[in-house]
Parts: structure tokens; C-alpha cells; sequence
């Protein structure tokens, strides 16, 4: 396995978290749609070069926290949480999106 197909994945891996973050932020979330949008994330991203799984998951509690009266609010950092796997040329890479307590941001990082 080469550096590049390793440096390739792990690039590949970042895009795709980031792609996941920016196409779906401000999405319209309830608790009643919180499991179809969850998949239909999941399968758009799957849909993307390299990928071979992906997760997607709305944090309920801090859904809950932002409903609005009408027991709906927009999806936002603090409520995703996202992995994704890549594959480039039998490289593997695996990465996260989390939501970061402390500094109150959505963090993505390698796993793997």
C-alpha cells in the first residue's frame, strides 16, 4: 500500500465530513424525523467516491434542547455526530465528527 493512497484516504475521509457538515446543517429536524434524516444523510454520503460505511446520528438531547413551539428546530453542529469510512486503493481511513463540549464546536478527527 502506497503513502499516497494513504495520504488519498485520509483526505477523502475529511471531504466527505465536511460535505456531510455543510450539505445538511439547517436541515428541518424533529423528533419525529430525526431517524429518516439521519438515514438520508447516511445515504447520500454513501453515494460519494471512496465511501464504504458511513453513520449518522442526531444527538436527541440536544435536539430536544432547540425545539421550537412548533416541535421542529434546524439541525446544527451541536446535534450530529457522524463516521465515515473511505477506501482508496485498499488504504483505508476512518473519521469522526463530534460535537466538542468544551470549546462548543463540531470537531472532526481520524480515528484510524
Amino acid at each position: 500500500m502506497s503513502r499516497k493512497a494513504s495520504e488519498k484516504a485520509t483526505f477523502e475521509a475529511g471531504i466527505k465530513l465536511g460535505a456531510l457538515f455543510h450539505q445538511f446543517i439547517g436541515a428541518p429536524v424533529s423528533l419525529e424525523n430525526a431517524e429518516v434524516l439521519e438515514k438520508a444523510i447516511e445515504s447520500c454520503v454513501k453515494l460519494q467516491p471512496y465511501v464504504v460505511e458511513a453513520q449518522v446520528r442526531i444527538r436527541r438531547n440536544a435536539l430536544r434542547e432547540k425545539l421550537s413551539a412548533f416541535s421542529y428546530t434546524s439541525l446544527d453542529g451541536s446535534m450530529i455526530e457522524a463516521r465515515v469510512v473511505v477506501e482508496v486503493e485498499g488504504e483505508r481511513a476512518e473519521a469522526v465528527l463530534e460535537w466538542n463540549e468544551e470549546l462548543k464546536y463540531p470537531l472532526m478527527r481520524l480515528v484510524d
